[in-house]
C-alpha cells in the first residue's frame, strides 16, 4: 500500500461512518437493536443443550415451538423498526408483549435477558420521535438566516424575544396563565 492511497481509505471510511450516522439518526436504531438482540436467547435457550462434565441438561419446553415464534417475532419487529421507523410505536408494543408472553412461554424470557431486553426496546421504539432539523443548519458559522454565529450569544435574532429566563420583555410575565 503506497502512501497515496492511505488517506484516500481513511476518507472512504469515514464517509461511510458519516452516512450510517446519519441513517441511525432517522430511525430508532437502538430500540430495533435491543428488540432484535431480545429475540436471539428466546430463540437458542430452549433448543439448548447444556453439558457440564458428563451431565447433559435439556432446557426444552414444552412450548419449544412457540418460544421460536416469539423469537422470529421480536427479531422481525426489530428490523422493522430500523427499516420502517413510520410503525415504530406498533412494532414497539408488539415488542413489549411478546417480551411479557416469553416470560410464560420461554424460560421466564430466556433467563430475564430477552425479557429485559424486549422490554427495553420496545420501550424506546415507542417513545422515540423523529428528529428536526437543526437551527443552524446553514453553513458553518452562520445561522439559517445568514446572520453570523458569536460566541456566547443567544439564539434568536437579538431583540430581547428570546430570553432564556422565560420573561416578556413589554409585560414581565412568562406567558403561563394564573388561576385566578
Amino acid at each position: 500500500m503506497s502512501a497515496d492511497t492511505r488517506p484516500r481509505l481513511n476518507e472512504n471510511l469515514g464517509h461511510k461512518r458519516l452516512a450510517f450516522r446519519q441513517w441511525r439518526g432517522q430511525r430508532p436504531f437502538w430500540a430495533g437493536l435491543l428488540t432484535l438482540l431480545a429475540g436471539l436467547p428466546i430463540m437458542y435457550f430452549p433448543y439448548a443443550n447444556l453439558t457440564i462434565g458428563s451431565l447433559t441438561v435439556r432446557m426444552a419446553t414444552t412450548a419449544g415451538a412457540g418460544s421460536l415464534i416469539i423469537g422470529v417475532l421480536l427479531v422481525v419487529l426489530g428490523l422493522t423498526l430500523w427499516f420502517q421507523p413510520a410503525s415504530r410505536v406498533f412494532a414497539g408494543v408488539a415488542a413489549i408483549l411478546l417480551s411479557l408472553v416469553s416470560l410464560v412461554v420461554s424460560n421466564f424470557g430466556a433467563f430475564l435477558i430477552g425479557f429485559l431486553l424486549g422490554l427495553f426496546g420496545g420501550a424506546l421504539g415507542v417513545s422515540w420521535a423523529p428528529g428536526r432539523a437543526a437551527e443552524g443548519s446553514g453553513p458553518e458559522g452562520t445561522r439559517a438566516g445568514g446572520q453570523p454565529v458569536t460566541a456566547g450569544a443567544a439564539p434568536g435574532p437579538g431583540d430581547g424575544l428570546d430570553d432564556l429566563s422565560g420573561t416578556s420583555p413589554t409585560n414581565g410575565t412568562n406567558g403561563r396563565h394564573r388561576a385566578g
